[in-house]
Formats: C-alpha cells, structure tokens, sequence
C-alpha cells in the first residue's frame, strides 16, 4: 500500500522543505519508489533541488485541470512534481470549485500504486492548499523547530487535522513530530524536546535532526544532503529518521 505523507507546519522556517527533500532521498537510497509533490508555492523544493520554477508543467497547472499531475523523474527512485510561484494564485482561483478539496487526491490516484511512498511538501498555511494534501495523504509529518514560538501554533494546527479527519479523511493518522535544528547544549531545546515528549507520547520521533550548516547550503548547489555531504550530521540524521519511519 502507498504511504502519502503531508510534510506540514504553517509556521515558516521549521525545516520542512528540508525535511520533505532528505527523507525523499533516503528513501530512494534505500531502494523505495518516492514521489515527492511540491505543494508550495514559494517552490523551495523544486529549486533546492535544482528544477526551475518558471518552464514546463507544474502542479499549478495540474490542480487548474490543463493536464494530469506531471511526474518527472529527478533521479533513481526519485521523482518530483515541480511548483511555481503562480501556485499563489491557486487558493482564490480554486476556492469555488465543486469539491475543491479532493483535486490533488484525484490527481495522485492514477499514478498513486507506482510509489512506495508520496511525499507533500505544504506551504506553511493552513488554506486550501494544506487541506488538498491532507485529504489525499494517509498521514502527517510535522516538523518543528526546538525553540518555544515553534510550538505555539501546534493547538491549531493539530485541530485542523481533526477536522480533516472527521469531515474529509477518516484515514488521516499523525506520523509523528520531528524536532528539527537541535543543539543539545542548548537547555531550550532540551526543555522543548521534553515538552513534546511529554503532552505527545509517542508521537515524537527519538531521531532529532541537530543544527547543521550543510543542510542549509545543500540546497544552494540543487543537491539533496546526501549527493551535498553524505557523511555530515544532517545526512546522518535523516537516514536515521528514514529508518524509524520505517519501523512505523
């Protein structure tokens, strides 16, 4: 059965783009089909990964109905669904289509039994956008940030997800939460990582991804963490947190 992980947090700057390329990569590293679809606007992913945002055909034409979700292959075991920045347009442009919270789940269906595993990687709102990916996912993957504003909107984003649950997804399940930019001589983010632990029990990954300039400049180059600096923490990190997913 196909996994389809909404990679989400509606506050900018956690590591979700990030998150969403690494553990992309390490699953294809380890021999699983992905698909990863770059559902946000700002089209980090694509570039980070070294797509243009501005040629070809994009999810933003795709989820407008010109044509079918368009899958391209960006290396071995690895495809991708490029954004653009007119995916802004989308959320007004959408917002009075007949059922326009199932489009991007009637597009992943066709091509959805050729992935082990479909990464979304959503913008960081919680709008029209966000609530396609989480009708078309099977689960949700929240990065956040190990400092004390990172974790206040958490109460919001989790009811969103109930909601989704209840009216539009009964299938949607939590992942989990994955702490991102940890120092572990920082007593914050000790005390955040505790918190979590503490009102999410098992829902907190033990695999932390600790702070790591190469995570930051892989994306620079168009490169995934492990074709950037296979041997740093970063990679190190989300190989570890691929194989905890996959005990899951």
């Amino acid at each position: 059965m196909t996994k389809i992980i909404s990679i989400l947090n509606h506050k900018g700057g956690v590591g979700k783009t990030t998150t969403s390329a690494s553990l992309a990569a390490a699953l294809s590293l380890k021999d699983f089909k992905v698909l990863a679809i770059d559902l946000d606007p700002q089209a980090n992913l694509t570039q980070s990964l070294g797509h243009p945002t501005e040629s070809g055909n994009t999810i933003y034409g795709a989820l407008r109905g010109a044509y079918q979700l368009p899958v391209i292959t960006h290396k071995k075991n690895f495809d991708i669904v490029l954004s653009t920045l007119d995916l802004s347009a989308a959320e007004i442009e959408l917002s009075s289509e007949p059922g326009r919270e199932f489009i991007l789940r009637d597009l992943i269906e066709p091509v959805k039994n050729n992935y082990d595993y479909i990464l979304i990687d959503c913008p960081p709102s919680l709008g029209l956008l966000t609530l396609n990916a989480l009708t078309a996912s099977t689960s949700v993957l929240i990065p956040v940030q190990a400092q004390y504003l990172a974790i206040q909107g958490m109460t919001k984003l989790f009811n969103i997800i109930r909601i989704v649950q209840q009216r539009l997804n009964k299938l949607l399940e939590l992942e989990g939460i994955i702490i991102t930019q940890f120092n572990k001589h920082i007593i914050l983010n000790r005390d955040i990582f505790s918190t979590l632990q503490k009102n999410f029990p098992d829902k907190v990954f033990s695999t932390v991804i600790r702070h790591n300039i190469a995570l930051a400049e892989a994306p620079s180059s168009g490169k995934d963490i492990f074709e950037y600096s296979s041997k740093c923490a970063g990679a190190q990190d989300y190989l570890q947190l691929c194989e905890e997913l996959l005990k899951h």
